[in-house]
């Protein structure tokens, strides 16, 4: 059964005579825009107008990555993604609905949102950020396995998967390093890693290097307008640094795990998909609730902006106009 959503998006990207990757990179940059828009005007009404259009452009934006995560498994990922267009539904609901002046849980969301977005763009548009990510993400997880004393792996030479489907090496490239200028397909800008026996046990692609839960926690800490900017520095701070260690524990875990049990199965799932899909992702999940947990000590604005936020899920009143 076909998505419509997926089907009516590719229908404008055809008629307009585009990829339907750089459909989906429009409608994010458009939802950007406007919630950057409504995050930043001092005019209420612009920033209401701006916001209710800016969500579902947002939401749609999430959503349209979920069906590459069911054809590589990713349960938890399907879930967050086939769930963002509804939310961002459920978003514009709640700005319309709002009267007179927003609350300033609303506002930090809108913010949350941009300043997320934000690095995660400017680090995927620019090819040199991109590689460069990448290549930091694979050396790290080198350096940890010799420190634990698991050599024997060195990265290999990158390379680029384009919009086509072709997998050429970087050397190859004649694309423009500063501005990404043509679709790449799902790989993206990728470096293997080889282990001794000169078999490639798993790519790093720019999804490994955590950035997603980084830009979470950026924005999240960013959008806090009301908090000076030397206890958001010290927060950000905290959070970065100890996400990066985290996923070098995890890529080390996952190239040693994936290397070592090649043959392991489990009801038809690999040591790969198991340990990259759903042991990993459960850990990381906890760990970044573990974080969230602790920066709410150093922010308590931040924790009474989540729990206005879940607040229609508990079925109670938030505070809505505190601090």
């Amino acid at each position: 059964m076909r998505d419509p959503v997926v089907d009516a998006v590719g229908s404008l990207s055809e008629y307009l005579g585009i990829t339907e990757i750089s459909m989906q990179l429009f409608i994010g940059a458009g939802g950007l825009v406007l919630l950057g828009i409504s995050f930043h005007s001092k005019s209420e009404d612009n920033s209401r107008v701006a916001s209710v259009i800016g969500w579902p452009f947002i939401g749609l934006f999430f959503y349209l990555y979920s069906g590459h995560y069911v054809e590589i498994a990713d349960p938890v990922l399907i879930l967050m993604t086939a769930g963002a267009l509804p939310a961002g539904l459920a978003m514009a609901y709640w700005e319309w609905k709002t009267v007179g002046v927003a609350s300033d849980t609303l506002v930090w969301l809108r913010g949350c949102v941009v300043w997320s977005m934000i690095p995660y763009y400017l680090v995927y548009g620019i090819p040199h950020l991109n590689m460069a990510f990448v290549q930091f993400t694979a050396v790290s997880a080198e350096w940890m396995l010799e420190f634990a004393g698991l050599g024997g792996y060195e990265v290999g030479n990158m390379f680029i998967e384009k919009g086509n489907g072709a997998e050429i090496p970087i050397s190859d490239w004649g694309g423009n390093r500063w501005v990404l200028s043509e679709p790449l397909g799902e790989g993206g800008f990728y470096a293997p890693m080889i282990s001794d026996e000169g078999n490639e046990v798993v790519y790093f692609v720019l999804a490994c290097s955590a950035l997603q839960s980084m830009a979470v926690f950026i924005g999240a800490i960013v959008a806090l307008n009301s908090v000076h900017w030397k206890r958001r520095a010290r927060a950000l701070l905290i959070a970065v640094p100890t996400i990066h260690i985290l996923n070098v524990f995890r890529n080390a875990g996952i190239v040693w795990l994936t290397d070592t049990y090649r043959e392991w199965s489990l009801f038809g799932i690999g040591m790969f998909d198991f340990a990259h899909s759903y042991a990993a992702k459960a850990v990381s999940l906890f760990a970044m609730f573990l974080m969230a947990i602790a920066l709410f000590d150093l922010l308590p604005e931040l924790h009474r902006h989540i729990m206005n936020v879940l607040q229609p899920l508990l079925g109670k009143k938030g505070r809505e106009s505190e601090g």
